[in-house]
């Protein structure tokens, strides 16, 4: 019998990935504002790649355009691509409660990349790369929608 495969957002594995940003991140919290705006500095970044190389780059780099709906404002985006590989991609931030070392309770900012039962595999390749970018910037703590951790937080 013939394996089955997976469909158009049918995941085996969770559909969150997690930028926790941690005592030796670059800021301790951060807002949807300061998303939006190293959003569109990525975009910027991936266009002049393109220029670089006489090709139009940024919109294959990364097709996404940012929406916002009332409900989300301060909360959450999502990021919205019309091309036929591409669905989309919400990106929000909160707060959790974290136990320190020494016991002490500390609330904790993270940005959650989430991928809807809609998304691709393209999706998912595309939110890797920018989670991987979000974390390098602010030097977090990435939590991969696989569940494995990439540290680009500085370490004792």
């Amino acid at each position: 019998m013939r394996e089955k495969r997976p469909e158009k957002g049918d995941w085996t594995m969770s559909s969150n990935a997690y930028i926790k940003l941690v005592p030796s991140s670059s800021q301790q919290t951060i807002s949807t504002e300061e998303l939006k705006d190293l959003f569109n500095y990525y975009k910027e970044i991936t266009a002049k790649t393109g220029d670089q190389v006489d090709w139009n780059y940024e919109y294959s780099a990364f097709p996404y355009e940012l929406k916002e709906k009332e409900d989300g404002k301060g909360n959450w985006f999502y990021l919205h691509s019309s091309q036929d590989r591409y669905n989309a991609i919400l990106i929000g931030v909160g707060k959790e409660s974290a136990s320190e070392e020494d016991g002490t309770e500390r609330e904790k900012t993270y940005i959650q990349i989430t991928l809807p039962p809609t998304a691709t595999a393209g999706d998912k390749g595309k939110a890797n790369e920018f989670s991987k970018f979000l974390a390098k910037k602010l030097k977090g703590e990435l939590h991969l929608f696989n569940g494995r951790i990439m540290y680009f937080n500085p370490r004792k």
